[in-house]
């Protein structure tokens, strides 16, 4: 097994689940996988396997694409690893763990600490005198505890994280590019055309005034009209009178 693939299963063991390694050797080093292909290779439900999916997503340790089935309408959502966030990810967890043990030999170094000869507790001198250097559980007195062979198991665990962690930070994983969008390529260009020097000038086009035609007047029509009705309605009007004297 490679030391990189070992590392991150150790973090998957610790922090999600055994039940996610066997998902991870599918999904590791491949392109990205359905999730209904995953169900069938491991012999789950597809609830099952979003299920692991969801809690190493919470990790950043898998990405998704999603495609419309043309034939079936719904959407089908595509899996895969990312290792260069796994590595990450458990190089700060062994480091955390390193500083925890740290801690832990120092206060071994600095404190005194009393046991019960049945192993029931173990406690620190400040606490052994509230209790009267006796057992709150079984009420025998306690011993002062050798802890010297515990310095030394926790020493050697300190050394030998080290060491691994020197080996995975030189482990080096290249970057994916991520694939540009249209929309910023467009935006991209765009700028290019602007930031571009405008080296041909305009060419402004002097148009030619059009040729004044005069327009000759109609003869007026209204006015004619007019005063025909106007006759029209004078003689009218004067019939009835002279009628009116005979």
């Amino acid at each position: 097994m490679n030391l990189l693939d070992k590392v991150i299963e150790d973090f998957l063991t610790e922090n999600i689940g055994k039940d996610v390694i066997a998902l991870y050797q599918l999904l590791n080093g491949k392109a990205p996988i359905s999730e209904f292909v995953l169900a069938e290779k491991l012999n789950l439900t597809v609830n099952q396997v979003r299920n692991m999916l969801y809690r190493m997503y919470t990790f950043t340790l898998v990405n998704f694409t999603r495609k419309k089935d043309k034939k079936k309408g719904w959407y089908i959502y595509y899996w895969e690893f990312d290792k260069r966030i796994g590595l990450e990810v458990a190089v700060e967890n062994k480091e955390k763990r390193l500083e925890i043990l740290r801690t832990l030999v120092k206060n071994e170094e600095t404190t005194q600490y009393f046991s019960c000869p049945g192993n029931d507790v173990r406690l620190n001198f400040e606490t052994a005198i509230e209790h009267d250097f006796k057992c709150p559980e079984c009420d025998k007195v306690l011993v002062q505890d050798n802890n010297s062979r515990k310095i030394q198991r926790l020493q050697k665990t300190i050394s030998e994280l080290e060491i691994e962690l020197k080996e995975i930070k030189e482990i080096k994983i290249e970057r994916k590019e991520e694939p540009v969008k249209k929309k910023e390529k467009v935006k991209k260009e765009i700028k290019e055309i602007v930031k571009k020097p405008k080296t041909e000038k305009k060419k402004f086009i002097v148009k030619k005034p059009k040729k004044m035609v005069k327009k000759t007047k109609k003869p007026e029509k209204k006015h004619a009209l007019r005063k025909i009705f106007k006759k029209k309605i004078i003689r009218k009007k004067i019939k009835p009178r002279l009628k009116r004297k005979r």
